[in-house]
């Protein structure tokens, strides 16, 4: 362990301490934030900072002995844009590096720990870079683009030994954890179907726009990285990426692994058993989007079914909510989503299991950068609260939804095996094909 790693490792009784109770005021931070020695301050970088990685980084930046010292992003525009606003956030930039190359950011010995907020094409390289160049790391979500992607990023991690959190917030969110303890308690009874929605009002489908100029200051080849090499059209830029195969998997992968997280945890549950899915592009049959605005998904589990259900451009869903998970019992049924849970009893049950509505309580963003940052001082991998094998286990299972609806078959899943029943999908789907000179490395 190195004398900068160990410095940190013997500061992370105080801190930990301290970020693991939801409750502690931003106040008492600011106290010990004072109190935190030069030698066990945390030095920190980000890559990809034009949306959730600058959310990120925002909140790491909250945290006592935190310090950002290096920004990579392939637009300069974005870096620029930072930089303003780290000046707004009076935090001193004389001292902040910024890199257009990932690559480059990791060699810098003085940086402990990686934001990758950067597309999801890329997050499986990067952290993996990441883990080789000795960097504790925080991934967003979905951690890979692909099944294969997602057991190469394990291992990395269980190769190198490094702390690893990717960025699923909802896992820190006090409010969460409450509705779940009461669905292992039993009392909704036996739970026959688990529904898990997103109805996005807020997004419309694009029109489909001619391809362009690449914008000025951008790295366009970088951007792309590893995916196929197409000209520069903007609705497979900033954010609407998401809607292309080539860089994600669509709401399924960029809601999907936040809400299905929580139907697989209430569960206990491992892989499913078949996934069949219907959907296709019926709120606007013309969009620019390859993935599709509407879909619904089966999962067969041993006990239960899991159905996935999404809708982009209305937001009218299951039980009056936008988005969220339900446990269906034979007692009532618990409603969970962002803003809080309750449960709902069924009309002829004599338990009384009825709970009214409880909402948040907390902001699970911020607390999920503290626990990544307690755990890489105190190097106790068991209290991350979501590591890259839980991260990963919920991300096959939106791309096994993916899969199904693009091959347009009902697929098998051996759990022993980890493929697909019929070979001919595990051949196609089962691993992203890289290109431009790119490759995952051999761990």
């Amino acid at each position: 362990m190195s004398t900068r790693r160990s410095f940190l490792q013997n500061s992370g009784t105080l801190l930990s301490g301290a970020v693991i109770a939801p409750a502690i005021h931003n106040k008492a931070f600011a106290y010990f934030k004072n109190k935190v020695m030069p030698s066990d301050q945390l030095n920190i970088a980000a890559i990809g900072l034009n949306g959730q990685g600058w959310s990120d980084l925002s909140a790491a930046l909250k945290i006592p002995g935190v310090n950002v010292v290096g920004l990579c992003d392939v637009d300069q525009n974005v870096l620029d844009k930072r930089m303003k606003d780290l000046d707004g956030k009076k935090v001193d930039t004389s001292r902040i590096k910024q890199y257009p190359d990932y690559r480059k950011l990791l060699e810098n010995k003085d940086i402990d720990a990686v934001i990758i907020g950067s597309p999801d094409h890329w997050h499986a390289l990067q952290m993996i870079h990441a883990c080789q160049a000795g960097k504790d790391v925080f991934v967003e979500k979905p951690v890979g683009n692909s099944i294969g992607e997602c057991n190469a990023m394990i291992h990395a991690q269980e190769r190198y030994g490094n702390i690893v959190q990717a960025g699923q917030w909802q896992r820190s969110q006090q409010h969460f954890a409450d509705a779940i303890a009461y669905v292992h308690s039993g009392l909704l009874g036996n739970i026959r179907t688990v529904k898990v929605w997103c109805y996005l009002d807020w997004k419309q489908p694009n029109a489909v726009k001619p391809d362009a100029p690449v914008p000025a200051g951008v790295d366009y080849q970088k951007w792309l990285g590893p995916a196929t090499l197409r000209p520069f059209n903007p609705n497979r830029f900033h954010f609407t990426f998401r809607w292309f195969w080539d860089y994600a998997g669509g709401l399924m992968t960029d809601w999907g692994v936040h809400l299905l997280d929580y139907a697989l945890m209430g569960m206990k549950a491992t892989a499913p058993k078949s996934i069949a899915t219907l959907g296709g592009k019926f709120a606007m049959p013309n969009s620019a989007e390859e993935t599709p605005d509407t879909l619904m998904a089966l999962y067969e589990f041993e006990n239960f079914n899991m159905i996935w259900d999404h809708a982009i451009g209305i937001g009218n869903g299951n039980y009056g909510k936008d988005h969220g998970i339900a446990f269906i019992g034979t007692n009532g049924t618990l409603v969970l989503n962002r803003n809080g849970w309750e449960v709902l009893e069924e009309k002829k049950n004599e338990h009384k299991v009825m709970v009214p509505f409880k909402p948040k309580v907390d902001n699970g963003l911020d607390r999920h950068l503290e626990n990544f940052v307690s755990v890489i001082k105190s190097r106790k991998t068991a209290d991350l609260r979501c590591s890259i094998q839980e991260a990963a286990h919920v991300a096959k299972v939106a791309q096994m939804g993916n899969i199904a609806y693009r091959s347009g078959q009902k697929l098998g899943w051996n759990r022993e095996a980890g493929r697909f029943t019929d070979e001919a999908i595990n051949k196609k789907y089962l691993m992203k094909e890289y290109h431009n000179g790119y490759q995952l490395p051999k761990i």
